[in-house]
């Protein structure tokens, strides 16, 4: 990413414009912008970097930062990413999600995916106004939330969120880094597990949210990329979900480090650009 960065976010955009869906009245307050790693989050937003217009491809991406679903690594994992894909011409949503907690959610297995859900709703909606291609919009998650861009990407058939306009919640294409994908005990990542689905969970739970089970042939074609000596998220789960992929016949591209371990990104400077290629290939970017 040695492009200049010049991009500025446009605006700060409430996820929802009445009602947050599956929450409970808290007195939870947001901490952590001083450091650009978020918790306590009770008012998701989306935060709009747009490209340059002279640049500007229609694609928008929806970009999920990690922190096992405990914190979101918004300014290292979100901010700087939607530099570097507005730079290419690509319209860039950060979503700061809420964290799954008892405490401020009904059921906290939902919240999450719910407000990806409304974040591609978003998107599509206001097409024409943040200069977007509705039929080109994706989602782009880190850690575990590679783990709900790739719920968002398997479970869209179902609406978790009010959807009167029945307006399309599956992702055009999904980009998944370091991605937890399994909620298997052989698989999983424990922090991400426990903060999801608590302690003791069902066996239905873990089958649902483990989304190498939910791959269907009309899931979003899907770059993968990992390091095989990631000591935190074991690669196994990129390299599961891309054999179920390849299977339904999804088009699948993966990218595997040799070393890097997990969070490669903030140690192989160029990890975007095979990323970028494979964006290129599929008209999402000019150049």
């Amino acid at each position: 990413m040695a492009t200049s960065l010049r991009v500025n976010a446009q605006e700060i955009i409430p996820l929802y414009s009445g009602a947050v869906p599956n929450s409970k009245v808290s007195d939870m307050q947001e901490s952590g912008a001083d450091k650009g790693v978020l918790k306590g989050i009770t008012k998701p937003t989306l935060e709009y970097f747009k490209p340059a217009p002279d640049k500007a491809t229609g694609t928008a991406v929806v970009i999920i930062p990690g922190g096992g679903y405990g914190v979101v690594v918004y300014q290292g994992e979100g901010v700087n990413t939607a530099k570097a894909l507005a730079e290419k011409g690509v319209a860039a949503f950060v979503l700061k999600y809420r964290l799954p907690s008892d405490a401020i959610m009904t059921d906290k297995k939902i919240g999450p995916l719910q407000d990806a859900q409304q974040a591609i709703k978003l998107v599509r909606e206001n097409a024409a106004k943040w200069g977007v291609d509705a039929s080109k919009v994706g989602i782009m998650g880190f850690s575990a939330g590679g783990h709900l861009a790739s719920t968002a990407a398997t479970h869209f058939e179902k609406a978790y969120i009010d959807n009167g306009s029945n307006t399309s919640l599956r992702p055009d294409f999904q980009i998944l880094i370091y991605p937890v994908i399994s909620m298997q005990d052989s698989l999983t990542h424990g922090g991400s597990h426990d903060n999801l689905l608590g302690k003791n969970p069902s066996r239905q739970d873990i089958d649902l949210f483990s989304n190498e089970l939910q791959v269907r042939a009309n899931t979003p074609p899907t770059y993968l990329t990992h390091a095989a000596d990631d000591k935190l998220v074991d690669v196994d789960n990129s390299i599961i979900y891309f054999e179920r992929l390849r299977r339904q016949k999804v088009p699948v591209e993966m990218h595997i480090y040799p070393k890097g371990d997990h969070g490669f990104i903030f140690r192989h400077p160029g990890w975007m650009d095979p990323l970028f290629a494979w964006m290129k290939a599929n008209s999402w970017v000019k150049n």
